[in-house]
């Protein structure tokens, strides 16, 4: 029973730990949009992880190349929704919206697309608490969106960028419902640099066609770093973090901590960008963190 308490609370520790990296994403996203094209940071940024792996992955992809020739076709899967597309979605997007609605409408839409698709897919089952969560947290990212105002949401529109986010949002849920799928034979690095490498294949075309129309890349040491922080941070580490939670907690459950990221995104835009942190901001993390309490607490009280 012991031993089950740690593996949650490190669990929870993981999935909290990738938001707060993965929240400086969508502040980057919006920050790089005249520094490198959308196409190019997700190349490069990926491109970067699977060197970053490299070292340590490289004797297992080796040792286990049967391993993933017998799951060819279920790593193209987990590639094309989480590493290729996903992030690339969300590059583009923050050419058309603020970083705060980057981060709003992905997580809103995210968590509440995974939690359909583990109960369809992987037969995780919605209880009371799980529920409770849900429309709790959605109640927060929703109280924001309208700025505190409901009546706002009749008037809402959907801008481009924030349909692109919403094509992200859905292909991050499709990931987590195929991460929980992982085979046990192939170790969490080897995952993640089989799946890094291949979204970095996948993605070079289309970056070359880029390159062809887009301006040329003015590199400097502003933007090495954040193609560094992306790759290292943002891609190894926080994927690394985020999976171990997945198969810990379950595919639904672990993406309500998605909601997390515009609370945190919310500060850090305020910090970085100089985008207000205000009175609305505060109340819907209050919220945000209920619904998250709720829906674990079956497993804290256990």
């Amino acid at each position: 029973m012991q031993q089950t308490n740690f593996n949650n609370y490190r669990a929870i520790a993981m999935a909290v730990a990738a938001v707060a990296i993965w929240s400086l994403n969508f502040i980057i996203a919006k920050a790089a949009v005249d520094k490198i094209p959308p196409v190019a940071l997700s190349f490069f940024r990926w491109s970067s992880a699977s060197l970053v792996l490299l070292p340590f992955a490289f004797r297992a992809t080796i040792s286990d190349f049967s391993s993933i020739r017998k799951n060819f076709f279920y790593l193209l899967w987990v590639s094309l929704f989480g590493i290729a597309l996903f992030n690339t979605f969300i590059y583009i997007g923050g050419h058309h919206t603020t970083a705060t609605n980057l981060a709003l409408i992905g997580t809103t839409a995210s968590p509440i697309i995974s939690i359909l698709l583990a109960r369809l897919f992987l037969s995780e089952k919605i209880d009371i608490y799980k529920l409770t969560g849900i429309l709790l947290c959605a109640v927060g990212i929703f109280y924001l969106l309208a700025k505190g105002n409901w009546h706002n949401l009749i008037n809402f529109r959907f801008t481009l960028g924030d349909q692109w986010v919403l094509l992200g949002a859905a292909c991050f849920a499709v990931y987590n419902i195929l991460v929980k799928k992982k085979p046990r034979e192939i170790s969490a690095p080897l995952f993640l640099f089989v799946t890094a490498a291949a979204g970095s294949i996948m993605l070079l075309p289309f970056y070359l066609l880029e390159r062809g129309s887009a301006p040329v890349i003015e590199w400097n040491r502003d933007l090495v770093l954040i193609i560094l922080f992306l790759g290292a941070g943002a891609s190894v580490i926080a994927y690394l973090c985020w999976n171990a939670a997945i198969n810990t907690l379950g595919a639904g459950r672990t993406a309500l901590f998605g909601n997390l990221i515009p609370i945190f995104s919310s500060f850090e835009a305020a910090l970085i960008l100089n985008e207000q942190f205000t009175r609305l901001h505060a109340i819907s993390m209050l919220l945000v963190f209920a619904g998250i309490f709720i829906a674990n607490l079956k497993i804290i009280k256990n």
